[in-house]
């Protein structure tokens, strides 16, 4: 088993991966598409706002999974 180096950071999809036509952000793990599309290469500082951002956008959004019904995340 390899270790997982100290900078790593965990992508925050849900593999629900549908996206919202109004919002434009994935009704699973509440990212845009463009943090979705640059998430490679994004640095950790980076992914870790992202996810901070993710975060926020949950306090005022609802993660929906495939069947449209809320995600318990």
């Amino acid at each position: 088993m390899e270790a997982i180096p100290d900078d790593y950071i965990a992508s925050p999809c849900v593999s629900v991966c549908t996206v919202d036509p109004v919002t434009k952000q994935c009704v699973g793990c509440l990212r845009t598409l463009k943090e979705i599309g640059a998430w490679r290469t994004m640095s950790p500082q980076e992914k870790r706002a992202v996810i901070a951002a993710c975060d926020e956008r949950a306090n005022t959004q609802v993660r929906l999974g495939k069947d449209g019904k809320p995600l318990k995340v």
